[in-house]
């Protein structure tokens, strides 16, 4: 409850007495400035209540966007933090994988310095099958 509220109650209740009087004493002018105060009085506290919700609204929309704010800095925190993870992940795997094709690379490597004819009679029957094919093509 605000001040325009309390007063607004207060001027329609004085409204109310000066009316009573007015309408005991038999005088019109006291029994229409009571009506004027008592409307003047209802429409104050009208006033003050739509003030009161306004500000309740105003607070509400304020607490809602606070609330969504965080709401999305929360997101936006696990996402990051999952995105983390998982190029970490990429990076393990990553290094796995170059250790394993270095390793597999070296052993290719050994075995062709042990059989190294072999390994001339491979590569030129590989070069001579891929002259063939790209010239049957022509």
């Amino acid at each position: 409850m605000n001040r325009d509220q309390i007063e607004g109650g207060i001027r329609n209740i004085r409204g109310r007495g000066r009316s009573a009087i007015g309408a005991v004493t038999g005088r019109a002018r006291p029994q229409v400035e009571g009506a004027y105060e008592q409307v003047a009085g209802v429409a104050q506290s009208a006033y003050g209540r739509v003030q009161d919700r306004a500000e309740r609204l105003h607070r509400d929309g304020r607490d809602f966007a606070e609330d969504a704010a965080k709401r999305g800095r929360s997101l936006r925190d696990d996402v990051s933090q999952r995105g983390r993870a998982i190029s970490d992940e990429a990076a393990e795997r990553g290094r796995y994988y170059g250790r394993e094709v270095s390793d597999r690379g070296r052993a290719v490597y050994a075995r062709a310095e042990e059989n190294k004819g072999t390994t001339l009679a491979l590569v030129a029957a590989a070069a001579f099958g891929i002259g063939w094919l790209l010239s049957r093509r022509r």
